[in-house]
């Protein structure tokens, strides 16, 4: 009988103990990891670009230009050791220049609808090629490209380039189309205002006129070209990029582009099907389904067949430029179609109106949008010492249904540097906002080049403005080219300030591609501690990251003058979320590894002592 019941026993015991296994299983099931990128977004043409001549205005033989090429074995390796597994090649379909290219049977652009002699990467001219300047061999360069990606591929990156669908060049004209495909406006009824076929809006009888330049603007500085005459012939006029109607537009205006129609009537109405209700929650597959018995407007075709175009050639993504401007069911449209050749595709999309947010990324099936107007300027008035650190949790809280699909970053080609006068003058006060920017959510994080060695754009381009790197102009990027030296892409050249900038971009980085807790949970603790604890400012911010393996806490500190030293709190909420218990638990700094301190948790509630010095960042591990 004893037997019996210690039989009975063991087995409710091994029950039970089997039961609780189950409820922490189930418990870790609640912790869903996500994909954590970093995106390394370069300007093609500057990257590899070794000449320092840097002539406001120069020419491409006075000022260099970089390759295809110059993106070297070696190079990429480098950029993929920094910690990154996605690169932007910013301009590379082939836009507006002003080189010279007629003995290659490319027609010469017109400096009246250029901007800068190296022009704007947004001003497409043929999307089914690259853009000249980019290749050793001019004949050759779209297999330059197509050996580019396979150099990219090969050291275990995926690559982006840029689709503008809400505009394209003036003079658009495509040498290379494949067979049955047409150039925009090639069968536009040019009699009428609109038609939903045709791919642009006109202003019937009535002729384009170049701006009216002002205060001494000249469209190449001091330069002159026998094409800049005030002219270019454009029978009708077509609507310019940014949406004015004007037959001359003014020279702040879009000027050297066209606003491509997308079935969108002049009166604002709509010319072409929308989504059901609810298909906001259905997949690409079906939304993929939901237009294969659509009839479309021809612009949403022509573009979606550009898209696949560079899937199939080996692209593994796009920036959308101003995708906000372009109606959300063409997204659904366009982006079901790419999903449905490539799901595993990077989607990312200039949206700015916080409004919009969740249309185009469930609806536009968007996977990534820049969180600038939130995040980015709000880390940026921090840096310049005029935010604070209070403004932070209410955006991760106001987006935490999407904080994943929030692209985060500091710079890129529109925004000022960080080393600039205009921004923050000093690339050091970078150190704790690209930590927030990297750390606070499970989505990617973008850096721009040469932000990794503190580039300030203080070049005088041309078109371009100091503060940003010219995207307008033939120009070189000092920091950048002292790492590049002399191609060796070994940072041989770069200070000492500047080789420890990029040794902590590369430690960052690469702690966030590889740290399951930063794919996983997050918590703000900064406002219970802006409550509770005393000489914690608002110049600090901490918040707690976790995964089933690991838990993190991030302290910064933005002052670049003060130290901060407080006994930082975590509230009982955290200590119950994390499932600790009562008892003193070690935690290390896994950025430098070089500081230590101690979690003591007394009736849940959890508490350690923090010195922190100006402009430092802890990313403290838990020691379980």
């Amino acid at each position: 009988m004893k037997k019996v019941v210690f039989l009975v026993c063991l087995l409710s015991f091994l029950f039970i103990v089997c039961c609780k296994n189950d409820k922490a299983e189930l418990s870790k099931k609640n912790i869903v990891l996500k994909e954590k990128y970093v995106v390394y977004q370069v300007f093609t043409r500057l990257f590899g670009n070794t000449n320092t001549t840097n002539k406001p205005w120069g020419t491409i033989q006075e000022n260099g230009v970089g390759k295809f090429n110059d993106f070297t074995n070696k190079a990429l390796k480098e950029i993929k050791k920094l910690g990154v597994t996605h690169i932007w090649y910013t301009g590379v379909p082939h836009h507006n220049v002003i080189t010279d290219y007629t003995a290659f049977g490319i027609t010469n652009d017109d400096p009246d609808v250029v901007k800068g002699r190296a022009g704007s990467p947004y001003a497409v001219k043929d999307y089914y090629n690259v853009n000249p300047d980019l290749a050793v061999n001019v004949e050759n360069r779209l297999e330059e490209f197509k050996a580019l990606i396979e150099r990219t591929h090969n050291a275990g990156l995926k690559l982006i380039i840029d689709i503008v669908p809400n505009h394209v060049a003036r003079n658009y004209k495509s040498l290379t189309n494949p067979e049955g495909v047409k150039d925009f406006g090639a069968d536009d009824d040019k009699t009428v205002t609109y038609h939903v076929n045709n791919n642009f809006y006109y202003n019937p009888d009535e002729s384009f006129k170049v701006p009216n330049w002002e205060n001494g603007y000249s469209p190449l500085g001091d330069y002159t070209h026998p094409l800049e005459d005030g002219y270019f012939d454009e029978q009708p006029a077509k609507w310019t990029g940014n949406g004015s109607r004007l037959s001359q537009p003014k020279m702040n205006d879009w000027y050297e582009t066209v606003k491509v129609n997308y079935g969108i009537k002049p009166d604002g109405s709509k010319d072409f099907d929308t989504l059901p209700q609810g298909f906001d929650a259905k997949s690409y597959k079906a939304h993929f389904q939901f237009w294969q018995d659509k009839t479309v407007p021809n612009s949403w075709v022509k573009f979606k067949d550009i898209a696949l175009y560079w899937t199939c050639m080996g692209v593994d993504g796009f920036r959308f430029d101003m995708a906000e401007m372009v109606p959300v069911a063409f997204w659904s449209y366009m982006n079901s179609h790419i999903k449905t050749e490539n799901p595993d595709a990077f989607l990312l999309a200039e949206v700015y109106n916080p409004k919009l947010y969740r249309d185009y990324i469930k609806k536009g099936k968007m996977d990534y949008l820049y969180d600038k107007v939130q995040l980015y300027d709000t880390i940026k008035h921090i840096m310049q010492g005029h935010g604070k650190t209070d403004n932070i949790p209410p955006i991760q809280d106001s987006l935490k249904d999407i904080e994943h699909h929030m692209l985060h970053f500091l710079e890129n080609h529109d925004e000022q540097r960080i080393a600039s006068a205009e921004f923050a003058g000093n690339a050091e006060k970078g150190k704790p906002a690209m930590v927030v920017s990297a750390t606070i959510s499970t989505a990617p994080t973008m850096v721009y080049f040469a932000q990794e060695v503190g580039e300030d754009g203080s070049e005088n381009a041309g078109f371009g403005q100091p503060s940003r790197t010219s995207i307008f102009d033939y120009i070189g990027v000092p920091a950048y080219q002292r790492w590049v030296n002399n191609k060796q892409f070994d940072g041989g050249q770069l200070t000492q300030n500047e080789k420890s900038l990029r040794d902590f971009y590369k430690r960052l980085l690469n702690l966030t591609v590889s740290n399951s807790a930063l794919a996983g949970n997050y918590e703000d603790i900064h406002v219970y501690n802006r409550k509770h604890t005393e000489n914690y400012s608002d110049k600090v911010l901490s918040y707690l990251r976790w995964s089933n393996e690991q838990t993190l806490l991030i302290v910064t500190n933005f002052d670049a003058k003060n130290a901060s030293e407080f006994n930082l709190k975590i509230p009982k909420s955290s200590i119950e979320a994390l499932g600790l218990k009562n008892g003193n638990y070690k935690m290390h700094d896994i950025l430098y590894n070089n500081y230590k301190t101690s979690l003591k948790i007394e009736n849940f509630q959890g508490e350690l002592a923090l010195h922190i010095k100006p402009l430092e960042s802890f990313i403290l591990k838990l020691q379980n």
